[in-house]
């Protein structure tokens, strides 16, 4: 047998015999190619439509199966277009595989011709062999133990067994066409299960030339080519029923209908998932996506938990937040003048003012906010650790575990070997392979260019923050000049509520998701641009060079402005008389403070706003979207009987899940495990709301991947790839960022120093917390260009007031010192800097210490993978021993050899042929 070597043009196909090909001449469809009208040929009746169910996987002999279906419609003027298909589909038939053509008359728009593609047993041995696919020798043999205590529990979520196991459990090997019968085939034509013989197909299809080989045109080959021109205008495999009913058809599997019963309706959003029939419908890669945001979910319920707790704590202890009863109390903070937040027009105002936003923030600004930061750090650990170990089970149950990427994900790109020119010896395999003559200087300038641009794109994001940021500086002004009579006090529910800090912070929130939602969608399309223009070798390689171009972007999109709250407003802030200004004194646009209560509530604020409105958008966006356009698609066809709507069709009105869909479904959770991880201490409520989203994104997922898409085409996987190491190094920052977070935004240390260090009666408690945060600043003081405008300040604001207060700890006027920070400042700062060292070091060692007492693969798994290895190893062998038994017994040439048969299984291979030659 020929193995395809990666050479370019035809030559990496395999082409068949006819005798290989089995293209018998019964239905007339072995000398198949489209003819300049697209008609059938001449042999092949139209079959009355009336006369036949079209709602069928198989050729109109009813026995052959369609593996792939080409659509493509009628064009008077596409005389290029038929060229290529002719020369396309014949090339096709040239490696074997079967056509069939509907004709337009066929169809219910009159218009679009379907060829129907069927792989016979040939040609699907042949590439398997070369595709290197596992297929069963043995039924597994080692007990399984699914004793549980208390498993009597899991009862209400399980699902039915045939459900959740499909499929026997079998030990397996790569396929080998010279050793068919060492393999357990009951049946060829149904031994490949369907996701294999389109993953097949799909193979053949990417790299089958549609230009002539004297033609020279290396570049010309491939579906996707053929897609992209116009040639054809779908290629999909088909969906085996339904997804609302079981075909009619006996030998069809209609696990489509089975997994929209189990899986893709809400109403089972309790139930375990059946990802071995995942697995087999959808391949492995979408299965391992499925296994890994279940397992995600699952996790998501004890942090969920805790985090409840947590806020549920902060509300219970509502009354004993003394600093909060100071600022709402009238003798205190109703007597606390605070000077003005922006220049000219903001007045003075009251602390009492702010009474209602320290309330809110102690709900998140407590004790248990610290310990929310530290379990989540363990939290992080555990869910990784415990996924690997999860990932390793999977592996081996899907035959995963000798997976070599390179090799099984299609070998290389067809778009890589197109633009190869040349050969040279891999070192490892001995064996010509393809490269890509580039030069240093092309090498590095497409690289420039292509880092250059991501480069460019992040700037623009920094760009928009700080134009959001300038906002907030100017429109703070206007809100609080707007709101200084009170007018939000006529609405009685919210309006004691909106103060001009919440305003701000609210519409500046909003305008970032606006824009961040507009740069996504201008920003996907130039990361594959300049990924597709970098030519990765592998698909792999693709996806991660697209995956690590993408979550920067998305990284600095969605964080950079909860990073600004969290640790520079209010942090450069200067003091009355010597403010510090965003571009600076000339811009006018004096930097942010924070309310005396904290910065911590805006930035929960922020949180909320981002991921809340990111995780609705995008559930709308994934099922309201598909489902408006496939109605809209198909509201012709629905108004035909079901037998005369075809299965091809059906399957052609919908939408297409792109080789990248599950690209964008991993991003999308990877950004809201950012969310709840790196800001998790301000808003613990965080990983309550993703597990409430979570749940709806898994049966949101299966429906859509169920009944809104054409089913994709199976690939293989044997983790989530990249999005690992992503994974691990957000848990890493999630430790600093939260220690940073506690200690910096959070008031939390400042007011720890002052119950320990500076209370005056050496009490452990907060009374006077409030007027000794506070510094004082002498009103004659404060310049021109900062003082309010004549009718800004209110209406209880005299001349008798001659100091105001501002949020900082610095000495008073007169003081010999005045105005620079005082002790207990550098103290608070000191502090902090040890809470962060401190968290950050006991965090990290039980990251670590949690990581070294979990191992990564289950013991079970890898005495099951030692065992299958040693059976495949011991199979092998005795089947070779027994063939050569039967080639020495049938030969008839006198030879001395009169060994036993018992004795060979016990000899090695070399042995045996010694002792007989």
């Amino acid at each position: 047998m020929h193995r395809i070597t990666g050479r370019a043009g035809g030559d990496n196909l395999i082409e068949m015999s006819p005798t290989e090909s089995f293209n018998d001449d019964i239905n007339g469809y072995n000398q198949h190619a489209s003819s300049s009208t697209g008609s059938l040929q001449q042999g092949q009746s139209v079959i009355d439509k009336q006369q036949q169910s079209k709602d069928s996987v198989f050729f109109r002999d009813g026995l052959r199966r369609i593996d792939f279906v080409l659509s493509y419609g009628d064009e008077k003027d596409g005389e290029r277009k038929q060229e290529r298909r002719r020369v396309y589909e014949a090339n096709l038939a040239k490696v074997g595989l079967q056509l069939e053509t509907e004709d337009k008359s066929e169809s219910e728009d009159g218009k679009t011709y379907f060829v129907k593609i069927h792989a016979p047993w040939e040609v699907l041995a042949t590439y398997a062999d070369v595709l290197k696919i596992k297929v069963p020798f043995k039924v597994n043999d080692i007990p399984e133990n699914k004793e549980m205590p208390m498993n009597w529990l899991s009862t209400p979520f399980r699902l039915p067994e045939p459900i959740m196991h499909p499929e026997p459990d079998f030990f397996t090997a790569p396929f080998n066409k010279s050793k068919s019968d060492f393999f357990l085939i009951d049946d060829k034509e149904t031994f490949f299960p369907p996701s294999t013989r389109n993953r097949i197909v799909y193979y053949i299809l990417s790299r089958c030339l549609y230009l002539r080989e004297e033609c020279g045109d290396k570049d010309k080959k491939g579906i996707k080519r053929l897609l992209n021109n116009g040639t054809y205008t779908a290629a999909f495999p088909l969906h085996d029923s339904r997804y609302w009913s079981r075909s009619r058809d006996a030998h069809c599997e209609s696990e489509r209908y089975s997994l929209y019963k189990h899986w893709a309706r809400f109403l089972f959003f309790f139930k375990e998932q059946p990802l071995n029939l995942v697995r087999k419908y959808y391949g492995e890669k979408i299965g391992i996506y499925f296994a890994w945001l279940g397992f995600y979910t699952e996790m998501l319920l004890f942090a969920a938990v805790v985090g409840t707790i947590c806020f549920v704590y902060g509300f219970l202890t509502y009354d004993d937040n003394e600093w909060s009863k100071e600022i709402c109390s009238g003798e205190i903070g109703g007597k606390i003048v605070m000077c003005p937040l922006c220049d000219k027009k903001c007045g003075f105002w009251k602390l009492n003012s702010t009474c209602n936003s320290s309330w809110q923030s102690h709900l998140f600004d407590n004790v248990g906010t610290v310990f929310f930061a530290i379990f989540m750090g363990i939290w992080v650990t555990l869910f990784l650790e415990f996924w690997k170990r999860r990932q390793a089970r999977l592996e081996y149950e899907w035959d995963l575990v000798d997976f070599e990427e390179e090799q099984q994900q299609l070998q290389l790109r067809p778009e890589y070997e197109t633009k190869c020119s040349s050969r040279k010896m891999n070192r490892i395999t001995q064996e010509s392979e393809l490269v890509l003559n580039r030069t240093a200087a092309d090498l590095l300038g497409k690289l420039f260019l292509c880092w250059a641009t991501v480069v460019l794109w992040i700037s623009l994001i920094i760009a928009c923050i700080i134009g959001v940021i300038a906002y907030r500086l100017a429109v703070y002004a206007a809100f609080a000049s707007i709101m200084k009579d009170n007018p939000t006090t006529q609405l009685h529910v919210v309006g004691p509520y909106i103060t001009p800090q919440l305003a701000t912070s609210v519409t500046a929130s909003c305008i970032n998701f606006v824009i961040i939602m507009i740069l996504n969608l201008m920003y996907e399309r130039v990361a594959v641009w300049i990924t597709d223009m970098e030519i990765p070798k592998t698909h792999l390689e693709y996806e991660n060079k697209l995956t690590v171009k993408m979550f920067l972007f998305q990284f600095v999109n969605y964080y950079s402005s909860c990073f600004y709250v969290a640790f520079f407003k209010g942090k450069f802030v200067g003091y009355p008389g010597n403010y510090a200004y965003m571009f600076g004194k000339w811009s006018k646009l004096r930097n942010e403070e924070c309310d005396p209560g904290g910065c911590l509530i805006e930035l929960t604020t922020q949180l909320v706003i981002v991921m809340t409105g990111k995780q609705v958008w995008g559930n709308i966006q994934e099922a309201l979207v598909p489902w408006l356009m496939n109605w809209w698609g198909s509201r012709k066809a629905r108004k035909h009987p079901e037998s005369l709507y075809s299965r091809w069709e059906q399957d052609n009105d919908l939408q297409s899940f792109g080789q990248l869909g599950l690209f964008y479904e991993y991003l999308e959770m990877v950004i809201q495990f950012g969310f709840i991880t790196l800001f998790v201490a301000s808003f613990p409520l965080a990983p309550l709301l993703a597990l409430i989203n979570n749940i709806i994104e898994v049966r949101v997922d299966a429906w859509k991947l169920t009944t809104q898409y054409r089913r994709p085409v199976a690939a293989k996987a044997h983790s989530i790839g990249a999005w690992e190491e992503i994974l691990s190094g957000i848990a890493v920052l999630s430790v600093v960022t939260n220690a940073f977070i506690v200690a910096f935004t959070s008031d939390m240390i400042p007011r720890l120093v002052y119950m320990y260090a500076y209370h005056p009666d050496g009490e452990m408690n907060m009374k006077g917390y409030i007027n000794n945060s506070l510094s004082i600043f002498n009103i004659s003081a404060i310049p021109l260009a900062n003082s309010p405008e004549e009718g800004e300040n209110p209406a209880w604001f005299n001349s008798s007031i001659t100091t105001c207060r501002y949020r900082d700890f610095r000495y008073p006027p007169g003081h010999e010192k005045q105005y620079t920070h005082t002790m207990q400042f550098w103290h608070i700062l000191a502090a902090k800097l040890a809470f962060i060292i401190i968290m950050e070091h006991v965090a990290f060692m039980v990251k670590f210490f949690v990581a070294w007492m979990i191992p990564d693969v289950p013991s079970d798994v890898r005495a099951r993978v030692k065992r299958e290895r040693y059976l495949v190893q011991e199979y092998l062998h005795n089947y070779e021993v027994e063939k050569l038994k039967m080639q020495l017994s049938q030969n008839n040439s006198s030879n001395d050899c009169s060994c036993t048969p018992m004795i060979y299984p016990s000899l090695s291979k070399h042995e045996v042929l010694s002792e007989c030659l």
